[in-house]
């Protein structure tokens, strides 16, 4: 069963008519930041969230813009330096943020809030990067508690193939900040694609962060299919016919990071109808075997 489609709005075009057609195909989820779209991609979220209550949204805090900062300082959620660093796990910006992004997004609850790219907390410092996200997922533990948010989770880009933490830490942190109760981290969002290939490759193998979070029960959601578009372009018509004859080299990138084992979404900043049909048609084709998927890993490991 291959995973589902959903809108990240990172790269995303026309984010309030992209959102409108996702939730129009049945779309589950969508995917944002208060950072993307120069800081603006939560109120142009909003509409479409209050005219389609089905979509869930997963947010993020973390990055921040400049107006951003400066408004959390002048709250007191962060001091001058920290906001000058364009990023943040610290407890009280953490909460700040959350409140900020139920206010922009028009939802008193928020299905998901994602620590984004923690491993820039503190690199190459893993003690005190583990102690920032144990603090941060405490105060998400909070938000949780209040009724401010459902479930909790990271989105990286390179924390786990660096191993700055595992999913297996993790869930030990998550477990300190519910002070040992039941804790509520939900979400694993990391790239997985015909270039980020390792964690394909880990999980053919048994192996890796992808069969850990599934392990757990984590929803996994995969970032980047098309490497920020320009992977179709790599992709030449020998391999798009070896992962499964009559796709396009798009489709056959999108079905590929949606056959990886462990993975339950995909997450394509999908601006027009066409794009969006395209990878649609895509998830709804068959997974690929495990022996495509080797075979395919093979080809690209190798050469």
């Amino acid at each position: 069963m291959t995973a589902q489609l959903a809108l990240g709005t990172y790269r995303c075009q026309a984010i309030p008519q992209a959102a409108a057609r996702a939730a129009a195909w049945g779309t589950e989820w969508i995917d944002t930041a208060p950072n993307y779209a120069t800081g603006r991609a939560q109120t142009l979220l909003a509409p479409a969230l209050a005219a389609h209550p089905h979509l869930r949204i997963a947010t993020k805090t973390g990055f921040f813009t400049a107006a951003t900062g400066a408004d959390a300082v002048n709250d007191g959620a962060l001091t001058k330096d920290q906001a000058a660093a364009g990023h943040s796990l610290a407890p009280n910006y953490v909460r700040w943020q959350i409140r900020r992004n139920r206010a922009q997004l028009g939802r008193d609850r928020l299905d998901l809030v994602l620590l984004h790219n923690p491993e820039r907390a503190h690199p190459g410092d893993r003690p005190a990067l583990h102690h920032a996200i144990r603090d941060a997922f405490a105060a998400l533990e909070e938000a949780v508690a209040a009724g401010h948010v459902t479930g909790y989770g990271i989105a990286t880009w390179a924390g786990l193939e660096e191993e700055a933490f595992t999913v297996e830490e993790l869930l030990a942190l998550a477990g300190e900040a519910a002070g040992g109760q039941q804790h509520h981290l939900a979400a694993l969002q990391m790239p997985v694609s015909l270039v980020m290939i390792t964690p394909i490759v880990q999980a053919l193998n048994g192996q890796g962060p992808l069969l850990a979070a599934a392990g757990a029960d984590l929803r996994v959601m995969a970032s980047a299919p098309l490497h920020g578009g320009e992977l179709p372009g790599m992709v030449d018509q020998e391999l798009t016919d070896l992962i499964r004859p009559g796709l396009t080299p798009a489709q056959a990138c999108t079905l590929t990071a949606a056959s990886c084992p462990g993975v339950t979404d995909v997450l394509l900043a999908a601006s027009s109808a066409p794009h969006w049909k395209e990878a649609a048609d895509a998830v709804a084709q068959p997974a690929l075997t495990t022996a495509t998927l080797r075979e395919i890993t093979d080809v690209l490991t190798s050469s």
